[in-house]
């Protein structure tokens, strides 16, 4: 199925939920904030989200240092 991740187009499986579509692309979940179809999607609610063929997601990841 077909997404968009960060402006770019994305193919990954049918059935993810937002957690399953991370560890699949092989992003960490620690340290990220994802908008999905441009809502911010509480990390309460990954689980509960599945991913829909043509969803549009922004992921930013969190970096610390000084």
């Amino acid at each position: 199925m077909k997404i968009k991740i960060n402006g770019e187009a994305q193919e990954i499986p049918e059935g993810l939920n937002v957690t399953a579509m991370l560890e699949h692309l092989g992003m960490g979940n620690k340290r990220v904030a994802i908008e999905r179809n441009l809502d911010i999607l509480p990390r309460t609610e990954w689980n509960a989200t599945a991913v829909q063929a043509n969803d549009t997601f922004e992921i930013v990841h969190f970096v610390g240092g000084g």
